[in-house]
């Protein structure tokens, strides 16, 4: 998409941009990892991929933006499980692949996450992942074996699209979260860091765009929740008033 498509008109004033007011100055980046097995300190990082949004101010809905993807040599020492290799069907030796090491696909990835961020008046990152525990915890080993001191990511909160799927759509696996959301999944194409990220983040705005249309946000503002507020004191007070005449 174009960087205009991407990019949140601040106002002067320094009211927040609706992006950073719909999640709390938090700017959501949609990841996946594939790996050599499930320990994020032993486990070698094969692959990973980001995915930042866009919001149209016009209808307030979310889209992808921009991906960006690395294929990753295992850091030193790093163990390669043969049955986790077996599944997603990945050679870390294949020279084909055209891997780069961890600090290098980092270093891109929060590159992109900090322009896009500033660009949409966030201060802070969080990650988007189906699982999240998971892909936020092998991010988070390889940001510190790669020695970057500062990250964009907020280093333990997340938004869990299985959580999210659960509520939204009554599935948690990613393909049957995404046929519920009549979006095209391609099983053949899965435990791809790329395909993955790009699905995740498809249902990660299908849902908070649902959200939206059936009226959960906005918020009503702060006007009209205090005058609901009033009525009912109101209401309650007149309540009490009458038990209290006809009890007398």
């Amino acid at each position: 998409m174009s960087e205009s498509s991407s990019s949140q008109s601040i106002d002067v004033n320094n009211q927040k941009t609706a992006f950073a007011q719909r999640f709390r100055g938090y700017f959501p980046v949609v990841i996946d990892v594939e790996t050599a097995g499930f320990n994020a300190q032993t486990d070698a990082l094969l692959e990973i991929a980001a995915s930042v949004l866009a919001l149209d101010e016009a209808t307030g809905l979310f889209s992808i933006d921009e991906t960006i993807h690395f294929n990753v040599n295992p850091f030193e020492g790093a163990n390669l499980e043969p049955a986790a290799l077996a599944f997603t069907g990945i050679d870390p030796e294949n020279p084909l692949r055209g891997a780069v090491d961890e600090k290098d696909a980092l270093k891109e990835i929060f590159k992109l996450v900090r322009k896009k961020m500033k660009s949409a008046g966030c201060q802070r990152a969080i990650i988007v992942a189906h699982n999240a525990s998971f892909d936020l915890g092998f991010l988070n080993a390889a940001t510190t074996r790669a020695a970057i001191k500062r990250s964009p990511f907020h280093s333990f909160v997340s938004f869990d699209t299985t959580t999210l799927s659960g509520l939204a759509l009554g599935q948690t696996v990613l393909a049957k979260a995404c046929a519920a959301a009549n979006i095209d999944f391609n099983g053949n194409e899965a435990h791809s860091a790329l395909y993955d990220t790009e699905k995740t983040a498809e249902l990660f705005c299908h849902i908070v765009n649902k959200w939206q249309a059936l009226g959960g946000w906005p918020l009503a503002d702060a006007t009209d929740e205090t005058a609901t507020e009033t009525t009912c004191a109101s209401e309650s007070a007149q309540g009490n008033s009458a038990k209290k005449a006809s009890n007398g």
